[in-house]
C-alpha cells in the first residue's frame, strides 16, 4: 500500500525579477474583512510535461516565470505592516512568495480524478494549510507549490485574502501561466489605483495577536463536485422563469420539453441524412429560440424585460438551495440563508476598472422560512435570488460601505445556525485558461482553506460550453441526503 504522504523536494524565496514601484497599498473596506479568512488554496491538474521538457528545467522554468509575473503583481511579493493609527497597508518590498516543489509519485492521475467525494490528496498540494491572511504581517502573502504526480503536474497557488478576491487571483494566477506559455507582452494588466468607494479612513480594530478564525474547521465534511451540463442549466432555467413561454407570434413553446425532443430524437441524423447533421439541428434550434422565445414579462409593464429573467446560475443556486435545506432535515420555522459573493467592479457608476487588484466583493445574504422554501416551486425560491442580485447596484455597494464604517468587523465565515449556505467563486473566472505550455488543466482542484457545512464553491466546466461544477462541502448526513434527491440529482450530469 503506496504512502498518502507528500514529499518535500525543495523549498526557497522567488523575488520579483524588478524592483517595485508601488509602494504600498492600504487595505480597504472590502480587503480589510477578509483578515479572518483563510489563504485562498486553488489549483489546477496538468498532465506531465514533455519529455523535452526535464522536471528539473520546468521547476527552473516556473520559478523565473513566477519572478516575472510578481514585477507585474508587486503587492504579491510584500507584506503587511499596521501603521501608528491601526490602518493596515501592503508593503511593496520585494520580499518574495515561497516555491515549494514536491513529489507524490504514487498517485496517479486518474486515481485523484476517480472517487466519488474529492480525493484527500489535493489538500497537501497547497501551502499555508489553516494560516489566516491576518498573518501577513510575518509570512508571504503568496505562495507556489508543484507536486510531481507519476503521470502529471498539479500547480497550487495559494494566496492571502485580504490581498485578492477571485477575480484578481485568476488574473494572476493565468498571468503566471501565460508569461511560463512565453508571452512576451502582458496586455492585462491589474489596476492598483485605491481611490474608490472602498477607501476608508475607518480602522479595523482587531484583538491582540490577531483576529480568529470564525468557523470550527475541526467538523467532519464530505467534499464532492457535481457537473450541470448546458442542457441540465437550460432546463433549471426554463423551469425557474416558467417552463411554458410564449413565442414572438404567441405559440406556446414548452422549452424543456423541445430540448427534451431534440436530444432523444429517433431520426437518423449521422452522416448528414436528412441534409443536416446534428450540431446543425442544435445550431437551428438554438437560433429558433433565442429569435423567438421571448423574455418574461415584467409584472408592471407587460413587455419583455430581460432585467426579470432569472439567469442560469441563480436557478442552480435556488435549486441548490432547496435540496441541501430538505437533506438537512430542518424544522418548518427555522430561517435558512444562502450568502453569494458578488462582483462589485461592474455595480459601482463609475464602474470600477475590471483589473482592479484586491477585494472588490460584497456578500449577499437571501432569506427564507424552511416552510417556504420547501413549500413552493423553484421559481418563487430563484425570484428571491435573483431580486437581491439584480438590486444589489451602486446604491447599494455603497450603503454596504456605510454600514461596514459604521461597525467594522471581519467577515463572520461559517453555518453558525445549521441552516446556511455560502457560495463563492463563479464559473466566470477563467481557471481553465492556465495553460503552461503543454495543455488546459484536466482539472481544478482547491485545498482544506475556507470550508465547512454549507460552503460552496463555483467552477467553470473544462468544456467551454456552459457547463458548471459545483464544489460542495456538507455534513456527511446531508451529503447522503442531497444524493438521495432526486430533484437534484436529476440535473447532475457527473463528475468533475
Amino acid at each position: 500500500m503506496p504512502s498518502s504522504s507528500v514529499i518535500l523536494v525543495s523549498k526557497c524565496t522567488v523575488f520579483p525579477e524588478h524592483k517595485s514601484t508601488v509602494k504600498s497599498l492600504k487595505l480597504s473596506v472590502s480587503d480589510l474583512p477578509m483578515l479572518s479568512c483563510q489563504y485562498i488554496q486553488k489549483g489546477v491538474l496538468l498532465t506531465r510535461p514533455p519529455l523535452s521538457l526535464p522536471i528539473d528545467s520546468l521547476i527552473s522554468l516556473l520559478k523565473q516565470s513566477l519572478s516575472t509575473a510578481l514585477t507585474y503583481f508587486p503587492p504579491l511579493a510584500g507584506r503587511f505592516e499596521t501603521d501608528a493609527d491601526g490602518h493596515v497597508h501592503i508593503i511593496c518590498n520585494d520580499a518574495g512568495v515561497e516555491f515549494i516543489h514536491a513529489r507524490a509519485k504514487h498517485f496517479l492521475v486518474r486515481d485523484t480524478l476517480s472517487p466519488v467525494d474529492v480525493h484527500a490528496c489535493f489538500k497537501q498540494f497547497f501551502a499555508y494549510d489553516g494560516l489566516l491572511s491576518y498573518a501577513g504581517h510575518f509570512k508571504p502573502l503568496a505562495a507556489v507549490q508543484v507536486t510531481e504526480l507519476a503521470d502529471g503536474i498539479f500547480i497550487g497557488c495559494t494566496v492571502n485574502h485580504s490581498v485578492t478576491d477571485g477575480t484578481s487571483f485568476w488574473h494572476f494566477f493565468n498571468t503566471f501561466a501565460d508569461i511560463t506559455k512565453g508571452a512576451k507582452k502582458i496586455t492585462k494588466l491589474p489596476n492598483f489605483n485605491r481611490d474608490t468607494v472602498f477607501n476608508s479612513p475607518v480602522v479595523l480594530r482587531v484583538p491582540e495577536g490577531g483576529p480568529k478564525l470564525t468557523f470550527s474547521g475541526d467538523e467532519p465534511l464530505r467534499e464532492r463536485i457535481f457537473r450541470f451540463n448546458r442542457e441540465a442549466i437550460r432546463k433549471l432555467k426554463c423551469r425557474a422563469n416558467n417552463q411554458t413561454q410564449k413565442s414572438t407570434n404567441g405559440q406556446v413553446l414548452d422549452v424543456t420539453e423541445i430540448f427534451g425532443k431534440m436530444s432523444n430524437d429517433n431520426w437518423n441524423i449521422n452522416n448528414g441524412e436528412n441534409g443536416l447533421d446534428k450540431g446543425k439541428i442544435t445550431s437551428v434550434l438554438e437560433k429558433y429560440l433565442k429569435n423567438n422565445v421571448s423574455k418574461p414579462l415584467d409584472s408592471e409593464t407587460g413587455v419583455p424585460n430581460s432585467a426579470t429573467e432569472i439567469s442560469s446560475f441563480q436557478s442552480l443556486s435556488a435549486q441548490l438551495w432547496r435540496s441541501v435545506t430538505r437533506a438537512r432535515k430542518l424544522p418548518p420555522s427555522k430561517s435558512t440563508t444562502f450568502r453569494m459573493a458578488v462582483n462589485c467592479r461592474h455595480r459601482l457608476e463609475p464602474k470600477l476598472d475590471s483589473h482592479y487588484f484586491g477585494n472588490a466583493i460584497q456578500s449577499i445574504p437571501t432569506v427564507a422560512s424552511v416552510g417556504e422554501l420547501m413549500s413552493r416551486d423553484l421559481r418563487w425560491c430563484a425570484e428571491l435570488l435573483h431580486k437581491n442580485v439584480v438590486a444589489h447596484d451602486d446604491a447599494t455597494v455603497k450603503r454596504g460601505v456605510n454600514d461596514w464604517e459604521n461597525n467594522p468587523r471581519c467577515f463572520p465565515l461559517g453555518n453558525f445556525d445549521g441552516a446556511m449556505i455560502t457560495m463563492g467563486s463563479s464559473p466566470r473566472f477563467p481557471m481553465y485558461d492556465n495553460d503552461f505550455g503543454w495543455g488546459r488543466p484536466l482539472a481544478i482542484r482547491s485545498g482544506k482553506a475556507n470550508k465547512f457545512d454549507g460552503k460552496i464553491s463555483a467552477f467553470p466546466g473544462r468544456d467551454g460550453t456552459g457547463t458548471v461544477d459545483l464544489e460542495v462541502c456538507l455534513a456527511p448526513e446531508t451529503m447522503a441526503g442531497l444524493e438521495s434527491d432526486t430533484e437534484f440529482m436529476q440535473y447532475v450530469s457527473g463528475m468533475a
